[in-house]
């Protein structure tokens, strides 16, 4: 008799989860939902992890407790080969390697078959970036004085100046006080021109302030006396309260559109902007890894690959063997004068 699948609206999800089919399966859905109790919709994607398992193993015409490390890797293998990502691969293979633990618990193998097998790696999404005129047209965007209150153009232009001069992270942002105390998470120091923020792990890191954000800053500060309250905070609403993080989101988001962007901006797309901009233009990783405050440089490494980029276009549009396709490119070059030597008319 073919068991009956609970129903996709009953089982919390668009896929059918049916009722295991091997003993042992069951034996281990009821261990993770009694004794574990792991969630409902937890048990039932384990209960779906472990179907797979069970077609490849009557595919393979093997038992569940004799799967092999082979068995394993081709199966990782097959996922791959039909496009499932290897993140989705690590969730199955994970729902598996508890269901082999707990059946060497009790006795009944010898070895897991899932050790030492992994997913496929994931290819890291390199994060996007401003280029140097995009991040420029933004920070430098004036609003019209008659589309609403001056004092939030003001406050959103010194928000994009410190983001992008300074590479900071919105929480350090938000956490920035007018002045410098004993309990102020972070401060601007405008006469030695820089910023000590309270970065991740609570670790506190100075970094420099440009001119342009210092010049904005000082405008904002003359300016921000009309909504201050009590609040110490160096950013605050019209009520006169620290702004939240979503808040600034929507700002910043609000902005790069009047500016005419064609991708909305959030605030760590400034964070990344300056980290690729000071790389292209120094080389000095250490240093950017520094201003970051990234307590490894493998973190920082990743806009390594951004400065490859743009080093890549810049081939593409100059070197007269790059295969770029650039306008005007093929004509340049032909103009220009031989590198061969004249040839004498006989």
């Amino acid at each position: 008799m073919t068991p009956t699948p609970l129903p996709a609206s009953e089982s919390g999800g668009g896929q059918a989860v049916l009722p295991p089919s091997d003993p042992l399966v069951e034996r281990y859905l009821e261990h993770v939902r009694v004794e574990k109790r792991l969630a409902q919709r937890t048990v039932e994607l384990y209960a779906l992890d472990l179907q797979k398992l069970e077609a490849n193993a009557h595919q393979a015409k093997v038992a569940l407790t004799a799967v092999q490390n082979v068995h394993m890797r081709r199966w990782v293998a097959q996922m791959h080969g039909a496009g499932r990502s290897g993140r989705g691969i690590a969730l199955i293979l994970s729902g598996w390697r508890g269901f082999y633990t707990w059946l060497g618990r009790e006795g009944l193998i010898s070895g897991n078959p899932v050790q030492d097998v992994r997913a496929p790696k994931a290819a890291k999404p390199l994060p996007k970036a401003l280029s140097v005129d995009e991040a420029v047209q933004l920070a430098a965007y004036q609003a019209d004085v008659t589309e609403g209150d001056p004092l939030l153009e003001l406050r959103d232009q010194c928000m994009t100046e410190l983001l992008y001069g300074c590479g900071l992270r919105i929480g350090e942002l938000v956490g920035l006080d007018v002045n410098a105390s004993a309990q102020a998470r972070g401060w601007i120091d405008a006469d030695a021109a820089e910023a000590h923020v309270l970065g991740k792990g609570s670790k506190r890191r100075s970094v420099p302030v440009g001119r342009a954000a210092l010049q904005s800053l000082q405008r904002w500060l003359a300016a921000r006396g009309s909504w201050a309250r009590e609040d110490h905070a160096l950013f605050i609403n019209q009520r006169g309260t620290r702004l939240t993080p979503q808040h600034i989101r929507v700002r910043l988001k609000q902005r790069s559109l009047k500016a005419g962007l064609a991708t909305p901006v959030h605030p760590h797309m400034l964070r990344h902007s300056f980290a690729s901009h000071v790389l292209q233009s120094s080389g000095d990783l250490r240093a950017v890894q520094e201003l970051l405050g990234h307590a490894n440089i493998t973190t920082t490494q990743v806009y390594t690959r951004l400065d490859f980029q743009h080093l890549a276009k810049v081939y593409d549009a100059a070197h007269p063997r790059a295969l770029s396709k650039t306008p005007g490119l093929a004509g340049t070059v032909s103009a220009g004068k031989s590198h061969e030597p004249d040839k004498k008319k006989n």
